[in-house]
Order: C-alpha cells, then structure tokens, then sequence
C-alpha cells in the first residue's frame, strides 16, 4: 500500500499517496492552479511557471513538478502567486500573434482562457520586438504556426513520447526560441506520420489541421457533382462535444441528419466500409494461417501507423494486411458498386469523408488508394471541421431528430462501430473468424481479453483447435515496443492490431480538443470507447458475416471475399519511406 502524505493547501487538508505533485494533491483538494506547459501523462516539466505556489521556500515554485512533502503547507492565491501568473503570462503574449478571432482554436484556447481567469486584458505591459515566423502549411493534414507557439513543448513531448516519431523540437535559446524540425525543414519533408496528436496536444493555434471546408463546400455547390458523404465511427462519439453535449453523448441520428441538411446527395456510413473490412481482413488472415502465409498479420486501418511502420519499420510491410482502410474500400465501392447500381457515372461522384484522424488527409492523397484514374476518397475532413461546417450552416445540432443513413452503404452491425476503440477492429475480426474457422455460432460475442487501455494487451483466443495468439497496441511508441520484441524473438502471434493513436480513433488527432484541465478530470479514450461500446450492444446484428448488404454486395457484384474483383478495388499496397527527404 503507497504511503499517504498528509498535507494542507490554501488551509484544506489533503491526504494523498507518496510522489503526488502539489498540482494533483490542489484537484483533490478541488483547487484549480492554472498550467500551461503541463499536459497529463505527457509534459511535466514546469516550464511555463503559471502553476507556481508558495510553500515558504525562498522562491515560488512549479506546482506541476513539485512532490508532496509531509506537513507541507502550500499557498496558491496570494498576491505576490497572482502578480507572477500575470507577469508570465504577459511575457508570454508579449511574443504572440493576438489575432483571436481569425484562429482556428478561438475560444477553445488554453492561452485565451488563461487571460480571461487571470485578468489579463492585453497583454501590452511588456510590447516589444516580436518574432516573425513564416507558416507552414505544405502538409496535407497540418498546419504549423509558430507566431502563436507559446513554447510549451507539449507537441514536442506528444510527439517525442507517445508517437516516438520526434520530427519536432526545440531549437536556439532564449528569446529565438522556437518549435522546429531538424534543419529548418517543413513537415512535408520529415517523417511526420500526419496523426495530428501534436494537434491534440498544443494549448492554442500553433498547430492545427489543413483546412479541407472549402472544398467540400465548392463540391456541395457543385450541380455537375453528385456528393456522398460518410462518417468514421469515432465521429458519433465526439461529435456532440462541440456543441456543448457531455462527453460520451451518443450523435449517430443527430450525424446524419446534419449531413443531410448541409446538403450532401447521399449520406453513408463508414461502419459498412468496416463490416466490408472485416470480411477481406478476416479472409485474408485465415488464407495466410491456412496456406503458410506471411505472420503475424497487422491491421492496415490506421493511415498514421501505416506510415510509421513504411518508414521506420519496413521489414513489417510484408506483415501489413493489404486491405484498404474502411473509408476508402466505402470509396471504391461507392464509385463503383453504388455508381452501377445507381446508373451514375462514377467520374462525377465526389466522395466526403468525415473522420476523427488527420492522418486521413494524408491517405486520401496517396495515389495507390483509387482505380480508372480516380481517388477512392476525394476530400476528408475531421470531426472539428465538421462541426464548424455545422455551425456555419446555422444547423440547431443539439435538437436535431435522429435520422438513418442511407440504405446500401448506410446498414451496419455492432462489430463495425467499435472499430473506433483500440482492440475494436480485434474484436471484429475475432468475431467473424470465429464462426466461419469452427463453423459454431459465438455464445458471447463480447472478447473481453482485447479491451482495456493497456498501452500492448495481449490474448491467446481458442478458435476451434487452432489457439490464436493476438496483440493490440494502440500510440505507435507502443506499437514500437511491440514490434521490438517481435525482431528480437521474444513474441510470437498470428495476429495484430496497431492504431496509431492513443485509445484509437476516439482521440484521434482530428477529434474535439480536450484540454489539460479537462485531461486531469477524465479520460477521453475510454468515455468515448463506452459510447462505441454502447452502440455495438444495442445493434439487432453484432459480426460483419451476418450484415445484409454486404451478403449482398458479394452476391451481386464482388463474388468472394478476396476475390480477383475485390482485391482489385479493395487491396492496396505500401512503400518504403524515408526518414526525411529534401
């Protein structure tokens, strides 16, 4: 049992376990110290000094990187705390581009609310030289402005220790500080893996993704166009967040009508693309156990983990299933499968997806995700942009009535809605691999052994007579622990399943921003996952096998699972990357 230290902050006594900072035993004592630099479980380093408190040593200290000490006596409102919050934080906008009203993370900035809390109303008391920075924005999926950087290295961290990528750090000293890649060098450049969870990490406007509104808003606009729009799952349980919703609000009827009234022609549902996934992925794995096949099998959903392993793990792409991702195999068949059915011509669709990832710009993008001289996907935009489309629109979300998705490529079961979950694409396939290898119909559906937030979770499943030995690792540092022990001999499995961000699609880097306060009350990764959860449970079909319309795509058009006309629409294939390129 940890040994409890008793102390007592601004006169309320607190009695919290050995190593608690002063800035957790404040929350339990229900006092709010201001941070900035600090993020939870990724940035501690006390840097920003916002956080500071008296605890009668002979200077304030960081709250955030300060262990409890017994019979501690901590102050964290006196004037001279307040003086040196403002003081810091007027240094810090000193050095700022001020242009509130035209940042893509206006009112939903730490900085900006900072200034509210701490009475700071311009921040001109320390006006000077400023420096001037050129913006980057030649990435498909983000966008870095360093005139709005207040230096607090939560993307570094973010990017350094959850994604271990590092294609960001600091660079020079003192005032010409600044957030860099290696050499000056824009992202584009670098082995950025687009996941965007420096997005998620930054505190203002410094980073943020590349706007794709305009051009869905031109396709909309367009009478030669006919527009399909599809939502990933994650969406459904986020989306409610930027209209003010609790988090984990379950918006799946409130999604689509939305979509419909912004004016989409045809408003699908990635969940079939991931019913249709589960069918090829779920083929292609039994094929490669049965027939001697390259194992362990990887998932290939994640854009951003895709990237990764093609860049710093390329001996694993033979490994990698060669199944498009559910957004672009809907794409494929959309601008085939639906344009046939439909009688329209497929060079005059234009496919919208709505995903929780900005790493998905990205995939869109690549020119081996499309046929007949077409991109499976033709724009992609995150849950935030959705909502901004929303709210220009003037759509009353909130009181919106729930609608359903368009047949043909709107029908879903529970297995495709948790694909958004780390261990959900797993539980999918499981799902499905199950009865068609033993040919038995699944008691229980649920595999608990692959849920849960554990950075690698691993399971030996009973298929039959076959013991199926499986990991999940969700953030790519964890994925690359995994593949670690894998070149090292120390793990063996048959099966693999690798998202790219922590938790999976839920916080993906496109997903509504969750503060560090926020962070310090609850976990997103596993409010959201509930959601999906609940979704799946209260589905009439929960395995892809038993979903009607993709029976009857086979049927009527594909054939078989992995097929010579499924592996024409539905497969890709991956490149060696390098680590940076100039």
């Amino acid at each position: 049992m940890d040994q409890l230290i008793k102390l007592t902050i601004d006169g309320v006594s607190v009695e919290v376990p050995a190593g608690t900072t002063v800035l957790e035993a404040a929350k339990k004592a229900g006092i709010n110290i201001p941070t900035l630099c600090y993020l939870k479980d990724i940035n501690q380093i006390g840097a920003c000094r916002l956080c500071v408190v008296d605890t009668g040593a002979r200077a304030l200290q960081a709250a955030c990187v300060l262990p409890v000490a017994p019979n501690m006596v901590v102050k964290t409102n006196t004037p001279a705390i307040r003086e040196a919050r403002k003081i810091n934080l007027e240094l810090l906008l000193s050095n700022h581009d001020k242009k509130c009203l035209s940042c893509a993370r206006n009112q939903k900035c730490e900085l900006q609310q900072l200034c509210f809390d701490l009475g700071v109303e311009d921040g001109e008391r320390f006006a000077g030289s400023m420096n001037k920075y050129d913006v980057d924005d030649l990435s498909v999926s983000i966008v870095r402005d360093n005139n709005k950087c207040v230096l607090c290295r939560r993307c570094v961290a973010a990017c350094n220790k959850t994604q271990a990528v590092g294609v960001i750090g600091p660079v020079n000293r003192g005032f010409n500080t600044s957030i860099e890649s290696p050499w000056g060098m824009p992202l584009v450049d670098m082995s950025c893996i687009n996941c965007g969870q420096c997005i998620a990490a930054c505190p203002t406007g410094a980073l943020h993704e590349k706007d794709s509104t305009k051009a869905v808003w031109d396709l909309l606009a367009d009478p030669a166009k006919h527009v399909v729009v599809q939502p990933a799952p994650a969406v459904r349980a986020a989306l409610g967040e930027e209209f003010g919703m609790e988090m984990g609000t379950l918006v799946t009827g409130k999604l689509a009508a939305a979509l419909r009234r912004l004016g989409f022609d045809k408003v699908f549902d990635t969940d079939w693309g991931a019913d249709l996934t589960i069918m090829e992925e779920g083929t292609e794995l039994i094929g490669r156990i049965k027939n001697g096949g390259t194992l362990p099998m990887i998932t290939s959903c994640s854009p951003g983990w895709i990237k990764f392993c093609e860049t710093y793990y390329k001996d694993f792409i033979p490994n990698l299933s060669s199944c498009k991702s559910p957004h672009e195999m809907s794409g494929a068949m959309i601008k085939s499968y639906y344009a046939e059915k439909m009688g329209i011509d497929p060079k005059t669709i234009a496919v919208v997806s709505v995903m929780p990832c900005t790493a998905k710009k990205f995939e869109a993008k690549r020119p081996e995700l499309g046929h007949d001289g077409m991109q499976d996907v033709d724009e992609v935009i995150t849950t935030r942009e959705l909502a901004k489309m929303i709210k220009e629109a003037g759509i009353d979300f909130v009181n919106l009535p729930d609608e359903d998705f368009d047949p043909l490529l709107g029908e879903s079961t529970g297995a495709s809605v948790i694909f958004g979950t780390t261990g959900g694409v797993m539980e999918a396939a499981l799902r499905t691999a199950y009865e068609v290898l033993t040919g038995s119909e699944l008691e229980k559906v649920e595999f608990e052994q692959v849920r849960g937030i554990e950075g690698v979770k691993e399971a030996a499943i009973q298929v039959g007579d076959l013991t199926l030995n499986v990991a999940i690792a969700h953030g790519t540092a964890n994925a690359a622990k995994l593949l670690d022990e894998i070149r090292a001999g120390k793990k063996t499995y048959h099966f693999i399943e690798v998202m790219g961000c922590p938790g999976g699609c839920v916080t993906g880097g496109g997903q509504p921003i969750v503060s560090a306060r926020k962070r310090m009350e609850c976990d997103a990764k596993v409010i959201r996952a509930a959601a999906l959860y609940r979704e799946d449970e209260g589905k009439a079909l929960r395995k892809s096998h038993e979903n009607p319309s993709i029976k009857a795509l086979y049927a009527d058009y594909l054939g078989e699972p992995n097929g010579h006309k499924a592996h024409e629409l539905l497969h890709t294939h991956y490149v060696e990357r390098p680590k940076y390129s100039k």
